[in-house]
């Protein structure tokens, strides 16, 4: 009971270490783009997009690598369903507005196309082989040429911003200390990431065989929501600001990094086979997980993608979905 209670608590300061590192990474990373003047959308659609995935990123490298593959994939399907079905949609059910159909059309492509990928690789192989995590992490690096390519033409068509007028009047020498204040702040963000991610697959791992319930669930459920903290903080944020249609594009970019890049990296540091957890006499993956993925997703850019609305009945048929699933992992 006593080594229960201390991997528990443990398990919390991996999750705020998680949450605080992935923080300092993000202020760290965009202070430092808007010193150099990279265009704001670009920085959001990678610097920030990158920074707040960078949980899911080292818990399911490390998971993969410490030969746990049940938690690197359930991590990453878990992360885009509760990014969805719970992040996204609080913020529309809540506050529902108006979404640029042009800025969803790019993320929408790539995560069509990434989802293509990953269900050839579970339903027709059942392995993730290394191969298939080198082609994700090529996808994804042309996800970013385009997506930055398509930020710059963007930006090109909207005049100078009062931040990069305020940043011709810093001198060199603020700058520097600017420059240095930052790099450190992405330096031991990167670490508190590390060491909270080793915390929270030691710790979780433990306490899914010690009260007996499957890795997979436990990835699924909890680690994926503790790991989505830095979305749903960006989220709330912008929601409190009145750009609501702005964390829907994080979180759809968050999306798409969980398969390239999250899974890309777990499955090409330590390939690993697709879950085996029991769902009716199936396999609960191909019947629960990753259909409820792309249901959830499809509710969520299919309206938008049409009418360049989102509606509250959205958020809410997906808070229910969530809630239905998450239950069915404990329950079934």
């Amino acid at each position: 009971m006593k080594e229960l209670i201390i991997a528990i608590l443990l398990f919390i300061v991996g999750l705020i270490l998680l949450i605080k590192g992935g923080d300092w990474f993000v202020d760290g990373a965009t202070n430092m783009a808007e010193i150099f003047r990279l265009p704001e959308i670009l920085i959001g659609a990678t610097i920030v997009s990158i920074g707040t995935t960078l949980p899911e990123v080292m818990v399911s490298a490390t998971s993969a690598v410490s030969g746990h593959g049940d938690l690197a994939y359930g991590n990453a399907i878990g992360s885009i369903i509760c990014n969805t079905a719970l992040i996204a949609a609080l913020t529309i059910a809540i506050k529902p507005s108006d979404a640029n159909r042009r800025s969803l059309f790019i993320p929408s492509l790539f995560f069509l196309i990434a989802a293509a990928l990953y269900i050839f690789s579970a339903y027709v192989l059942k392995y993730f082989y290394r191969p298939f995590g080198i082609l994700l992490l090529a996808v994804f690096c042309v996800y970013i040429f385009v997506s930055a390519k398509d930020a710059k033409k963007q930006q090109m068509l909207l005049p100078n911003t009062e931040a990069e007028l305020t940043d011709n009047q810093i001198s060199d020498k603020d700058k520097k200390k600017i420059i240095v204040k930052d790099i450190i702040l992405l330096i031991i963000g990167a670490a508190l990431i590390t060491i909270g991610a080793n915390l929270l697959v030691d710790n979780g791992t433990f306490i899914a065989k010690k009260i007996g319930i499957p890795e997979s669930v436990i990835a699924l459920t909890f680690v994926a929501l503790g790991t989505s903290l830095p979305e749903l903080v960006t989220a709330i944020t912008a929601l409190v600001k009145g750009h609501s249609s702005l964390s829907l594009g994080n979180l759809i970019g968050a999306n798409i990094l969980n398969i390239l890049l999250v899974a890309g990296v777990s499955i090409t540091l330590s390939p690993f086979s697709l879950p085996k957890q029991p769902f009716f006499s199936l396999n609960r993956s191909l019947v629960l997980d990753i259909p409820i993925m792309l249901t959830v997703m499809g509710i969520l850019v299919i309206p938008p993608l049409i009418n360049g609305k989102l509606k509250r009945w959205q958020g809410i048929v997906l808070l229910a979905i969530y809630a239905a699933f998450t239950t069915v992992q404990f329950v079934v």
